[in-house]
């Protein structure tokens, strides 16, 4: 997994989680949120592979480094 791939998976998993956890006391231990933050990777690592499987790697020129 590329770099780029583990930020998009943290980008997208902190919004869907941000939206459960938003109501929650944050001084108040709770199981829930582990799970919450759990079930957000899961959701944005479901829909990165959705987007690769429905629009394969484009190979850029710019993107590639030459050595």
């Amino acid at each position: 997994m590329t770099e780029e791939r583990k930020f998009a998976i943290l980008f997208a998993a902190t919004i869907l989680a941000a939206m459960r956890l938003i109501d929650m006391d944050p001084d108040k231990p709770s199981m829930a949120k582990g799970y919450f933050v759990d079930r957000a990777i899961d959701d944005a690592a479901f829909i990165l592979e959705r987007i690769d499987a429905r629009w394969p790697t484009i190979v850029n020129s710019f993107s590639v480094r030459q050595e």
